[in-house]
């Protein structure tokens, strides 16, 4: 069966969360979590053949996205080749996961991976197409695909492999942050690299939350510490002070460890990510992941965008669908002089005053 939106209601939300299906996304990603405290980005960890062949599937998304270059169009917003990408994806999961996924589930499992590159109507990403790809994760682990010994691999490996093929989407499709402030992400698109980033630095004696002011130690660490590369990437892109473009990551430096910072953002994810209508109100629900709403099933406008009666975030009340347009960073880095735009895989060549 293909997953459908059940969390369409303040009410349906306040349920979710105290349903046995939030429970157990919590405890999945708290097992994740877990399986690489401690753990270097750059360790040894033997990947399993599930893990091997989850590997060459995102390989072939990203071919797919150096297959399909970006279109000439003079515009900041999203760029829609972006839904040539999408197309080509949804076409071909089915194939990709055959030998991954027993046939039966593959239409509900490939809806998840699909869900977690972007929206292909909006051309926009933020952390709830991410935590699609946890569910996509999630749903490998019911099926039993999956075993706590593949997870330090599934983050280490897969999930950071995930994080890469997503800013070689958003370099080249300069896809809008989710949201008029990217959907509460720590940076305008991802959440979850800092979790796991912080959860690898739980045990370190020296690195603490305040050496991320430290240049040095970020550029000698970030090859080491999602946490630290996830930094290094907000700064290497915007200029300008932390406390300026990212308050909240400058916030987060003035805690005391890094296991206040871990169990923060696990609180700070169900506040502010599975906490908001705006946000899981796209979220869908089928025989892996299961959840009953009490609102009758509503129409789509299309491409997975969910109908005009849904709740838009602050800043989004605005006519068209799921509201008002933000380009991204890179698009703001593309103007050149000359009133020229750069081609969006170009982009990244320089960072991006903030103002």
């Amino acid at each position: 069966m293909i997953p459908v939106r059940q969390i369409l209601s303040p009410d349906d939300l306040e349920r979710y969360l105290e349903s046995p299906a939030c429970t157990e996304l919590i405890k999945f990603l708290t097992a994740l979590n877990d399986a690489i405290i401690g753990v270097k980005t750059t360790d040894y960890i033997e990947d399993s053949p599930v893990v091997q062949n989850l590997l060459t599937l995102l390989d072939k998304i990203k071919q797919t996205n150096d297959d399909t270059p970006p279109i000439d169009t003079k515009s900041r917003f999203g760029n829609p080749a972006f839904r040539d990408f999408y197309t080509t994806c949804e076409q071909n999961l089915p194939t990709w996961l055959a030998g991954i996924v027993p046939t039966e589930h593959i239409e509900q499992v490939s809806t998840y991976l699909c869900e977690s590159f972007g929206n292909r109507r909006r051309i926009d990403y933020g952390t709830g197409h991410e935590l699609n790809f946890i569910a996509f994760l999630l749903c490998l682990h019911k099926l039993k695909i999956i075993t706590p010994s593949d997870f330090p691999a599934l983050v280490i490996h897969v999930f950071y492999k995930y994080i890469s093929v997503m800013r070689g989407l958003q370099m080249t499709y300069w896809l809008e942050p989710a949201g008029s402030q990217g959907v509460w992400g720590l940076d305008d698109f991802h959440f979850l690299p800092f979790l796991f980033g912080s959860g690898q630095l739980r045990t370190h004696k020296h690195l603490k939350p305040k050496s991320i002011h430290n240049k040095e130690i970020l550029e000698e660490f970030s090859p080491s510490y999602m946490y630290f590369e996830c930094v290094r990437f907000v700064m290497s892109i915007k200029t300008g002070s932390l406390r300026w473009h990212s308050p909240m990551i400058d916030d987060i430096s003035g805690a005391k460890s890094w296991e206040k910072v871990n169990l923060g953002l696990f609180k700070m994810f169900r506040v502010e990510v599975i906490g908001k209508l705006p946000i899981m109100q796209h979220f869908m629900f089928g025989t892996l992941i299961e959840f009953t709403g009490s609102a009758p099933e509503q129409t789509d406008c299309g491409d997975g965008c969910g109908d005009h009666g849904h709740v838009f975030a602050f800043g989004q009340e605005f006519p068209d669908c799921c509201g008002i347009k933000v380009p991204s960073a890179a698009a703001a880095a593309a103007v050149q002089s000359d009133d020229k735009f750069a081609n969006p895989r170009d982009v990244f060549t320089r960072p991006i005053p903030f103002d």
